[in-house]
């Protein structure tokens, strides 16, 4: 058995090394050099510190991941079933949250180790947007309450169209980076926007509320099965992601009940 040690990243505390090792395992170029390749599937077992609870987790069918106030350390790192390497997508998820204000709330966190590769946020001014390493697309959208929210981004690279969809209703849409293609090999965070991998989590920025039923395709979804997933009708399973089979690892204080 190889042992691992545990390192301390920015606000992050004692950071178990197994999944250290698996976001740097998911990069070109590593944040820290020295760690023995481990296979994300290893059942080789590190010491495991106050807040990370072990090795990946699968599936939250029938479950609410619950970010109970804000902090700089808890996060869920979800774990692709293929690499995002994307030039269409449809993301969606339900989501409620009591944060008011001109406060950022980041919803959902791609990022590789120079760019953010897709990021979701709510915006202080309360608008939605998303951003595709660069510059973001901004929409008036009702607002995220404490009442979930049904919400979907959809978005191609050959036209550049991207919308979202607030309970089965598509906003306008904008054309957004056509030709763009987001690349793999990188970290997927709910509940944190790692400014830098791994590093410069910020608790002004966190996500504090309930998200359930995430769910990815790398293809843009019809009408029809957007507005039955908000009526909670049976479709295509996510590709990228299918809420019943995530894979995840959680961090911090972040709680898995049931969806009652």
């Amino acid at each position: 058995m190889t042992y691992f040690p545990q390192f301390s990243v920015g606000g992050l505390g004692q950071f178990d090394a197994k999944l250290l090792f698996y976001f740097s395992n998911n990069l070109h170029h590593h944040l820290f050099s020295g760690i023995t390749t481990l296979n994300q599937h290893d059942n080789c077992q590190a010491h495991t510190p106050t807040g990370y609870r072990g090795s990946n987790e699968v599936g939250l069918g029938g479950k609410v991941l619950v970010f109970p106030y804000e902090t700089d350390f808890s996060f869920v790192a979800l774990i692709p079933q293929k690499e995002m390497d994307l030039r269409a997508f449809t993301l969606c998820m339900r989501v409620a949250t009591e944060l008011e204000g001109e406060r950022q709330i980041i919803l959902f966190a791609y990022r590789t180790p120079d760019y953010d590769e897709l990021n979701v946020w709510r915006e202080k001014d309360g608008r939605i947007a998303f951003y595709l390493s660069g510059d973001g697309a901004f929409f008036h959208l009702p607002p995220i309450t404490t009442f979930r929210t049904s919400l979907c981004l959809t978005w191609e690279s050959r036209t550049g169209l991207a919308a979202f969809w607030v309970d089965g209703r598509r906003s306008t849409y904008q054309v957004y980076k056509p030709g763009h293609t987001i690349r793999p090999k990188g970290t997927i965070l709910l509940g944190q926007d790692p400014d830098k991998h791994l590093g410069d989590l910020e608790a002004v920025q966190s996500f504090v509320g309930e998200v359930t039923d995430l769910n990815m395709w790398d293809y843009v979804l019809p009408r029809s099965q957007i507005q039955a997933l908000h009526y909670e009708h049976k479709i295509t399973k996510g590709n990228i992601f299918d809420w019943a089979t995530i894979e995840y690892q959680l961090n911090g204080n972040v709680m898995v009940v049931d969806d009652d």
